[in-house]
């Protein structure tokens, strides 16, 4: 699936729609550029599932979590992920066996330690918007 979008506000109204589509335990990741769209589009996910708070990148602590109506929803960035094997150390295997929905920013950073996702998304610069493509994996 491939879907130009022309803004901010697009990008955060795609995420909405993903709230309505994905399933209670699902892994996703995040592909793109810095600036890209990633964190835009988890708040507009964030936000459809009733988050009114504010929506920062996890640069610096490599997860945020939302409990969101009995739904835990995980952000990971792992820009700064210097090694892989960190991932270990915060419990990353944890989350994935619990009934929730992570987006993984920067996946390659965590690769040899993060399972297969169910969904990629990637954002990439186009004109003066993003081309936004997701696959489907399971």
């Amino acid at each position: 699936m491939k879907r130009y979008l022309n803004s901010e506000q697009e990008t955060e109204q795609f995420g909405a729609e993903l709230w309505a589509q994905l399933p209670e335990k699902c892994l996703i990741f995040l592909h793109g550029q810095l600036g890209a769209g990633k964190t835009t589009l988890v708040r507009g996910f964030l936000r459809a599932a009733g988050f009114s708070g504010a929506v920062k990148s996890p640069t610096y602590t490599l997860a945020e979590e939302y409990l969101i109506h009995d739904q835990k929803i995980v952000h990971f960035d792992l820009y700064r992920l210097t090694d892989p094997e960190e991932l270990e150390w915060i419990g990353i295997r944890d989350y994935f066996d619990q009934n929730c929905i992570c987006f993984i920013e920067w996946p390659d950073q965590g690769q040899g330690f993060l399972p297969e996702p169910d969904r990629v998304i990637t954002l990439s610069n186009e004109g003066l918007g993003r081309l936004l493509t997701m696959e489907l994996l399971n």
